[in-house]
C-alpha cells in the first residue's frame, strides 16, 4: 500500500523483504538510489547493521529510520551515524511525505 501512495505522489519506489535483499536491490541501482527508508527491525538484517552497509556502499545516499520504538537508544545511535531522518511509527501518508521532503533537502 505504502509503496503504490509513494509512486502515486510521483517517486519511484523499490522495495526489499529485509536488509539482504535492500542491499541487493542498492547494488543493482546504485547511485540511481535518491533515499533509503529501514525499519529497525527487519528480517535478516537490523536496520543498523543495513544502515551501515548501505552507507559504506552508497554514501551520499539518504536514509530515513522508521520504527515503532521511540527515537532513544537504538535509533539515536543510528541517527547519530548519519542516518538523516526519523519517523515514529505509526504513521499517516501526509507525515511520511513531509518528512521525505524534509530528508531530501538536506
Amino acid at each position: 500500500v505504502g509503496k503504490d501512495i509513494l509512486e502515486n505522489m510521483g517517486y519511484a519506489v523499490h522495495t526489499a523483504s529485509g536488509g539482504k535483499e535492500a542491499l541487493a536491490v542498492a547494488a543493482e541501482l546504485g547511485g540511481g538510489i535518491d533515499l533509503v527508508i529501514l525499519d529497525m527491525v527487519m528480517p535478516e538484517m537490523s536496520g543498523r547493521e543495513t544502515f551501515a552497509a548501505i552507507k559504506k556502499m552508497l554514501p551520499g545516499v539518504r536514509t530515513l529510520l522508521a520504527s515503532g520504538y521511540s527515537r532513544d537508544g537504538q535509533a539515536q545511535e543510528i541517527l547519530d551515524q548519519g542516518c538523516d531522518g526519523f519517523i515514529q511509527k505509526p504513521f499517516n501518508m501526509r507525515e511520511l511525505s513531509s518528512r521525505i521532503r524534509e530528508v531530501l533537502s538536506k
